[in-house]
């Protein structure tokens, strides 16, 4: 219940419920409708029954901080984007620009009710001529294009 906890008392603050339940995605925007005419239509009652869409991706995790970044040097991390669907889909990423020192590698294709791994990699940069004698903020939105919609992960790091 979302009134009373596990131990039965009555709860004191409001229990937020994860984007998973909601029915929605954070960071995403949602691209037109396209009517698959090859797909039919869900008729088993488990699966007809959730309030989400059967397709589409999550990423895991939903954004990226480096933190603070020596000048000079590069970086990499892991994101896994998992298919959350049940037919196979398409992404495709669309790469940032240099001047961000950003650079995502990934292996294109399908990706049949699997994860894909992306490698966010960052050259620590700064890009003015002039000593700024502190930390530099870069911050970006890397877009990843997919059949459903556009997912945003967003990439923070502080250069040093």
């Amino acid at each position: 219940s979302l009134t009373v906890n596990a131990a039965g008392q009555t709860r004191k603050e409001k229990v937020i419920l994860p984007s998973s339940l909601q029915g929605t995605k954070p960071n995403s925007i949602p691209n037109k409708k396209v009517e698959d005419p090859v797909a039919g239509k869900i008729k088993t009652s488990s699966l007809a029954t959730t309030r989400q869409d059967l397709n589409g991706f999550h990423l895991i995790p939903p954004r990226v901080t480096f933190g603070v970044l020596k000048e000079g040097c590069t970086y990499a991390t892991t994101v896994i984007m998992k298919n959350v669907g049940v037919n196979f889909s398409r992404f495709r990423v669309k790469q940032p620009p240099p001047c961000t020192g950003l650079r995502v590698m990934y292996t294109p294709g399908p990706v049949a009710g699997l994860e894909v791994e992306l490698e966010i990699e960052i050259f620590a940069m700064v890009i003015e001529g002039k000593d700024t004698g502190g930390l530099k903020e870069v911050s970006h939105d890397i877009e990843i294009l997919t059949e459903t919609d556009t997912l945003l992960l967003p990439v923070k790091a502080n250069i040093l």
